[in-house]
């Protein structure tokens, strides 16, 4: 870990200096999910060109080799300050609010890039608790040099075996609690198929059950990139109760439609290495 922090402390400009060169290998050596890949952009874009499709997928190539190893790894150790000048959060104050008047309230995002510097971002920003919900990677070392990362700023993280003791205090521990919504749930989960860029896609309703259980007030995270290395983040509400009159899964169908804007807005940010759409 000691090595992983130094490296961290690396300017941002050179840790891109290795994201490129892991670039050219992902993108002409090992050519890494190239059919996963071409095949989620099919689906997703079937009105645009071959050509186009693989501009998207080549800058795709080039966002991920700096999430994941250049702007993710200077998190360990990033400054207040840059990260400031780097993640832009807006309408913060929005879902503040909610929970300084007495309520929890649920954000829900997608895995679209930078989303590691977005739990950061509104750990520094908010004035109130932030709890995030994430699935435990197999590997330790990782998964603690994740958890090192994501809790940089006081961000609180439940890995989501242990989130149902946690969920108990929702009522009266108002905080935000920060959902991945676009990941594929296991057969063995309670899920709902619907479709998602024109595919047939699962999807977790933690979200959709804990807001209309407990009358929570849900909001939409949506994630743009604005140069490299320079995110901007933007909170909307998504649903209010009560939900009396809300048709089943209106707050998943929602989540969807707004997502599939964000992604539309800047295609190469959405995680296309990932089997979203396994059946």
């Amino acid at each position: 870990m000691f090595l992983i922090r130094l490296l961290s402390r690396l300017p941002l400009g050179v840790l891109y200096f290795f994201s490129d060169i892991l670039y050219l290998i992902a993108r002409y050596v090992i050519r890494y999910r190239k059919k996963v890949i071409d095949e989620n952009l099919r689906f997703a874009f079937p009105d645009k060109s071959e050509e186009e499709r693989k501009v998207i997928r080549n800058r795709f190539y080039r966002n991920f080799t700096d999430a994941f190893f250049a702007e993710t790894l200077k998190c360990l150790t990033i400054s207040e300050s840059e990260l400031r000048r780097r993640f832009q959060v807006v309408n913060q104050d929005l879902i503040d609010r909610e929970v300084l008047q007495g309520k929890t309230a649920i954000m829900m995002a997608g895995h679209v890039f930078n989303w590691e510097m977005a739990i950061l971002g509104v750990a520094l920003n908010t004035q109130v608790d932030a709890e995030t919900v994430y699935l435990k990677l197999n590997n330790p070392f990782f998964n603690k040099l994740m958890l090192a990362i994501r809790t940089h700023f006081g961000g609180i993280m439940t890995e989501k075996q242990d989130f149902r003791k946690s969920m108990i205090t929702l009522r009266t521990q108002h905080r935000i609690l920060h959902l991945a919504a676009d990941q594929r749930p296991p057969g063995k989960e309670n899920r709902y198929q619907r479709d998602f860029l024109h595919r047939p896609a699962y999807f977790f309703e933690g979200g959709e059950v804990i807001s209309k259980k407990m009358g929570f007030p849900v909001f939409f995270g949506t994630i743009t990139k604005v140069k490299r290395g320079h995110y901007r983040f933007e909170y909307t509400k998504l649903a209010d109760p009560p939900y009396g009159d809300h048709a089943p899964h209106s707050i998943t169908d929602e989540f969807c439609k707004r997502l599939e804007n964000n992604i539309r807005l800047q295609p190469d940010l959405y995680l296309w290495s990932h089997k979203r759409w396994k059946i």
